[in-house]
């Protein structure tokens, strides 16, 4: 049989296929395959829904928290749900013989396309094909269209078309499964059903509308009023079911009939618009996104279309709606953690924002503005000043780390992160700092970002414990390493503080003199130079330990833990755990979980010179297992920073394959973002060696050998930036309609050049330096 989609879906460089059938690995394809546009997230099930599948649809920012111990995100009723019959026999993957499958991810497009051939206990054969996608030009809008075609027998079809209301969220250990909605409205409309459904305890309402026609052979299409209904076919004949359907959310029963009324009119205008005119304005919104955001590698397939698939998955969990919602640790493809908003947000994805989307960067930070207030709420509730942000958020602000969870070796342990992993606010002090520094955007500051930034110094202020004359120290914390709780004096927490009062205390003076409206603020927040000096007097006497041969030491005592050597590792070089050593005994030992003073390093590189930075690398490399997602691009990065090619390399590929290859064997929970927004770093900031240098770009190249270049495009203090680098040349073009001359730092030397022309500087003799002052000690 003719492919009937095969048009749609790409060339190999944009293709993540699945060849078969696998029930082994149903639920990972569905996290892989999800389709999403930043408002609505849909896991790539089939659409008959076999045994053991788990949809989810969800809604950027939709939590509910009864029967559950904490909030999580809702399991909406499954739009992309089909279901047929033949005598007697569903047409499925677990109820018929499958003669072949394929499943077709076309990430250029956002399109998920499906070819199977199936035969029934008689040996009649069934050729089905799909298409579909969630509409990244009208965000409420998802369509999927179906193509039957019996082959060996006229039929008798029996149809399911209508919403698919028997989902619920996934259980836990201390929890068993749960459903978080109820039907408060069903009507029938026309050609169309609208569906109301209310989440139980924040009285979230969401309205479904959903309509299907349907072609027998060349006729005309049928609007079919019914959810189920039977159809007659000659052999041969194709059948071709078109569905189309609007999701949207809003809380208060004031507006319904308003945005009844516009949701009928949006869905309306979608249902009778044809396939294709909808299908060709996906492909341009995504040609689009792609225009901006798109990184071409010369070298080497695998890598190209493992990127994409990456940067296909940040695109489509990319959002702005004034701060409602933020993107969760496993974006809008899985219910791990719930779907709370950890650091993943701000320090790994908000970086590729910032650079390519800053509205939707924009917008996770006001997420963290608009509970600012409940931030302030946690700090004073524990007796501290400032803002206290949870280590887990959801939608109101509140701490959201659940009280018990599953440890590594399967035991139920305490959580203890929400009391001790307090470094989340400096996180988000040091993220507004680095969006302002890549987008120049001094009104989200004087609005936001400094009153932010302001709240977590005042935090530290009242978070350290004064040591001797002058020193300060933070005792009873935890940091990025969870395998020790409740240590004294972590690197990375007391550096991240340090730097966050340091730069609190900048932004002061520089908002004083150049912000009109800072009376207001100090007004608001009570602020006084008095209390500012302080900041500057405690950052001083905020330090870490050091070794003589550079090494930072984790927190105090950590050299004096059991140091135990790691001789065996896995196929991708990570560590295997030495046999006899218990999860429960972690803490014991100097074994550390992922990038903890690596990550420090990373963040505030310009601090540390390059001895600092090679001593800390290759002594943490020895005693850190990576058993998180975050842990393996840091680490690529940080290889990168000191030279260390196959390291980078190795991690980087660890980081870029965490869930096209499942490595975590959790990546049906969802995607790691984490690890998505890693990858983009370890190639723009890592191998391509672009970083911002104060005003201007720095770019330094340090790529593997086996890519001939890399070329992508970015957003810079408003600048659109052109790279095509290698290691040796870099070509580079500002888009821009100043006629002023512009800057950019490359292979260490200022270059000044006019916007709009291609320059292209080549490093005849290297002359690369590395930064030697070292600020912290």
């Amino acid at each position: 049989m003719k492919n009937f989609y095969s048009k749609y879906c790409g060339d190999e460089l944009w293709r993540i296929k699945e060849s078969e059938f696998r029930r082994d690995l149903q639920d990972i394809r569905e996290s892989q395959f999800t389709l999403g546009n930043g408002l609505l997230g849909s896991r790539g099930i089939l659409e008959e829904k076999p045994q053991d599948a788990k949809p989810g649809t969800y809604l950027a920012g939709l939590y509910d928290s009864l029967t559950a111990q904490v909030a999580e995100l809702v399991n909406l009723p499954n739009p992309f749900y089909l279901k047929l019959i033949a005598f007697g026999q569903k047409i499925g993957v677990t109820a018929m013989d499958v003669v072949s499958h394929q499943r077709i991810l076309n990430t250029q497009n956002g399109t998920l396309t499906r070819n199977t051939l199936y035969s029934d206990n008689k040996g009649r054969r069934y050729d089905y094909q799909s298409i579909r996608f969630l509409s990244m030009e009208n965000k409420n809008i998802g369509v999927m269209q179906v193509v039957l075609t019996p082959l060996d027998s006229d039929i008798e079809l029996e149809v399911q078309a209508g919403l698919d209301l028997s989902v619920h969220n996934s259980g836990v250990a201390t929890e068993g499964r749960k459903r978080h909605f109820s039907i408060s409205q069903l009507d029938k409309e026309e050609n169309s059903e609208l569906l109301v459904v209310k989440t139980f305890e924040k009285h979230h309402n969401v309205i479904y509308r959903h309509g299907l026609y349907y072609k027998v052979g060349a006729k005309k299409r049928v609007y079919e009023r019914e959810n189920a209904f039977k159809i007659k076919s000659a052999k041969n004949q194709r059948l071709i079911f078109t569905k189309v359907f609007y999701i949207s959310n809003f809380t208060s029963n004031k507006d319904f009939a308003k945005r009844k009324q516009e949701s009928k009119k949006v869905f309306s205008k979608a249902l009778k618009s044809d396939f294709k005119t909808l299908l060709n304005k996906q492909i341009k919104a995504w040609s689009l996104l792609w225009d901006r955001s798109d990184i071409v590698i010369e070298g080497t397939a695998d890598i190209q279309k493992n990127v994409r698939f990456n940067i296909y998955h940040i695109l489509i969990c990319a959002h702005f709606d004034q701060g409602l919602s933020s993107i969760g640790a496993r974006t809008l493809s899985g219910e791990g953690y719930r779907g709370h908003v950890f650091w993943d947000a701000e320090i790994f994805l908000l970086p590729f924002y910032a650079y390519q989307l800053p509205e939707v960067a924009k917008n996770m930070l006001l997420y963290r503005y608009r509970r600012l207030n409940q931030a302030r709420a946690i700090a004073k509730e524990k007796g501290y000043h400032g803002a206290l942000f949870p280590w887990e958020s959801a939608d109101d602000g509140t701490e959201q780390t659940p009280v018990w969870a599953k440890n590594l070796d399967g035991t139920i342990i305490k959580i203890k992160t929400n009391e001790f992993e307090q470094h989340i606010v400096a996180d988000i002090a040091y993220a507004c700092y680095n969006y302002f520094q890549i987008s120049a955007d001094k009104g989200f500051m004087e609005d936001y970002g400094y009153e932010i930034i302001f709240e977590c110094a005042r935090f530290w202020a009242s978070r350290v414990s004064p040591k001797q004359k002058g020193k300060f120290q933070i005792l009873n914390i935890m940091g990025p390493d969870e395998f020790h709780e409740k240590v004294n004096n972590n690197a990375f927490t007391n550096m991240m503080a340090k730097w966050n009062l340091e730069t609190a205390h900048t932004f002061y003076w520089e908002a004083k003199k150049e912000m009109k409206a800072f009376k207001n603020l100090q007004a608001k927040l009570s602020l006084t130079e008095k209390e500012v000096e302080k900041w500057q007097k405690i950052s001083a006497g905020l330090n870490v330990k050091k070794s003589k041969n550079n090494v930072i030491e984790q927190f105090d005592n950590f050299f004096k833990k059991q140091y135990i050597e790691i001789v065996n590792f896995d196929e991708n070089n990570i560590p295997l755990l030495p046999e006899g050593v218990k999860v429960k005994d972690y803490n014991k030992t100097q074994f550390v979980k992922q990038a903890d003073v690596i990550m420090l390093i990373y963040l505030l590189g310009e601090k540390f010179d390059y001895k600092t930075k090679e001593s800390n690398f290759w002594f943490y490399l020895r005693r850190t297992l990576h058993k998180s997602s975050l842990s393996a691009p840091i680490h690529a990065l940080m290889a990168a920073e000191i030279g260390a090619l196959s390291r980078a390399y190795q991690f980087f590929n660890v980081a870029l394959r965490a869930d096209i290859s499942n490595l975590h064997g959790n990546t049906h929970e969802g995607m790691h973002a984490a690890s998505l927004g890693g990858v983009w770093q370890c190639i723009i900031a890592g191998f391509a060696g672009l970083k911002p240098s104060g005003h201007l770009l720095s770019v330094w190249p340090f790529m593997p050998l086996a890519w001939q270049s890399i070329k992508f495009n970015l957003l810079f203090r408003k600048i659109i930036w052109e790279f095509q680098i290698s290691n040796k040349r870099v070509k580079v073009k500002a888009r821009a309609k100043t006629g002023k001359k512009l800057k950019i730092i490359v292979f260490g030397v200022v270059r000044t050049i006019n916007a709009n022309q291609l320059y292209t500087f080549e490093e005849k003799k290297s002359t690369r330096k590395l930064p030697l002052s070292e600020k912290y000690y």
